[in-house]
């Protein structure tokens, strides 16, 4: 390997790209150094300036394009890739979904070392754009106004942005709209090294089937002059918006919201479909962005599922009640649990409003549920799972186990813990059976992934 010292900042070098990161960017070789190259494609030759040189690896920017990858679109707008907004957006969508897969078999193969099953070809969106239901967007103050935009990777440079690429353009046009209001009221936009000004973030959400609009103002304290009176306003001018929240947040933090919460105008949720059921989202609620895939991404998971009347469900990580009250229907009941005390709720109203009635909700840490559903008797034919980013607790694992369902069906959003929980529950006899990528996330390096293991 050539001595990385030799590869120093600021250097030029002529390369070929030979693969593709997990996060979509190009990876090319100088004598065995690694160096990370954003908006480069496997198969080109470029040239390229290294912009940071560490020990085991390095970052470079392209500089000119010698060839160029028939996989490559034209970039609408640098900004998506220097913001990580859409960092796939110069790669075309069917290599998008390919490359997605690939990642899936990479850490099936790597991590879970199961590489017999079969990892099947990622199921797509028609239109892979416009299609995020929730913004958050900081807003700062720039040469003496509001601006509203992204911060440019590993920053906090925020870069300006009015057509965000993956939003609802209903989205955009009320950031924009929204941002002006508070500019004419004179509200001041935060400041994060002198932790002083108003408006830290505008966060939006926005049914995509019901068109209603929740607008949260994010604000360093609780004190908002005029705040119902902006709060009328930004209704007056977008009539689709049916809720304006206050979340204030006095922290010198990352974190983007904070504790406490008000409404300014209206209620404090919105409500949409999904699959046909209405369920009502409040500002905290996780509701998946995409809407339209996520319809795919259930109807996937109760296909592997194949649900009988007789089945009784536990529905893990249930949060506002969508995975188990789309399948209600289809079985004899449905038991879900949730750390927060406020998505049960949710959970338990959107049963109401559903007519469910075989559903039962609990707050609580999913292992310590299950284990009180156990000692009760409860015997669920099915157990699924849709955990956060870090995958499951082992104790979730063992407790899973103890209760012997037939099948699992785990919904992951990180292939790399998905395919280490995977291997957890093989060792513990059931064996992965299907493996399904869905994107719900396009022009970005993320996939969703429904997988059926079946007990032994």
């Amino acid at each position: 390997m050539k001595d990385q010292r030799l590869i120093k900042k600021n250097e030029r070098y002529t390369v070929e790209i030979i693969d593709l990161s997990y996060e979509g960017m190009g990876v090319a070789k100088i004598e065995g150094y690694p160096l990370f190259i954003e908006n480069a494609l496997p198969g080109e030759r470029v040239e390229v300036l290294v912009l940071k040189a560490g020990n085991k690896f390095g970052y470079g920017k392209v500089e000119s394009w010698l060839t160029k990858s028939p996989a490559r679109q034209p970039l609408k707008d640098n900004r998506l890739l220097r913001t990580g907004i859409a960092p796939l957006a110069h790669l075309k969508y069917e290599d998008q979904l390919a490359f997605k897969q690939k990642q899936v078999e990479n850490v099936m193969s790597k991590i879970a070392h199961i590489s017999e099953v079969e990892i099947l070809p990622t199921i797509g969106m028609d239109v892979p754009v416009g299609y995020r239901n929730k913004a958050q967007i900081p807003v700062r103050r720039m040469n003496g106004r509001l601006a509203t935009g992204f911060y440019k990777k590993n920053s906090h440079d925020l870069v300006e942005i009015e057509d965000y690429y993956i939003q609802e353009p209903a989205i955009d046009q009320a950031i924009a709209r929204v941002r002006e209001i508070l500019q004419r009221f004179q509200v001041r936009g935060y400041n994060e090294v002198k932790n002083e000004g108003q408006i830290r973030h505008i966060i939006i959400r926005r049914g995509h089937y019901s068109h209603e609009m929740m607008v949260v103002l994010v604000t360093r304290k609780e004190k908002f002059f005029k705040g119902r009176e902006i709060a009328q306003v930004i209704h007056e001018e977008i009539p689709e918006v049916v809720s304006v929240m206050q979340n204030i947040n006095e922290e010198k933090t990352n974190v983007i919201l904070g504790d406490k919460e008000k409404i300014l105008y209206g209620r404090s949720y919105i409500e949409d479909q999904l699959l046909g059921k209405t369920y009502r989202i409040s500002a905290k609620s996780f509701y998946q962005v995409n809407t339209q895939q996520t319809e795919k991404l259930y109807q996937t998971a109760m296909a592997f599922a194949q649900l009988e009347k007789k089945d009784v469900v536990i529905d893990a990580y249930s949060g506002i009640g969508t995975i188990g009250l789309s399948l209600a229907d289809r079985v004899k009941k449905v038991y879900g649990m949730e750390l927060i005390p406020e998505a049960i709720e949710d959970a338990q109203f959107n049963a109401l409003i559903n007519k469910v009635t075989n559903v039962h909700y609990e707050v609580g840490k999913a292992e310590t549920v299950m284990k009180k559903w156990q000692e009760k008797g409860i015997k669920p034919s099915v157990i699924i799972v849709d955990p956060p980013r870090k995958g499951l607790d082992h104790k979730f694992i063992e407790s899973a186990i103890e209760m012997s369902p037939e099948k699992i069906v785990y919904i992951s959003c990180n292939p790399a813990t998905f395919a280490r929980d995977a291997r957890a529950f093989v060792e513990l006899g059931y064996e992965v059976s299907k493996v399904q990528p869905v994107d719900l996330f396009p022009q970005t390096h993320h996939v969703e992934t429904v997988a059926l293991l079946q007990r032994h």
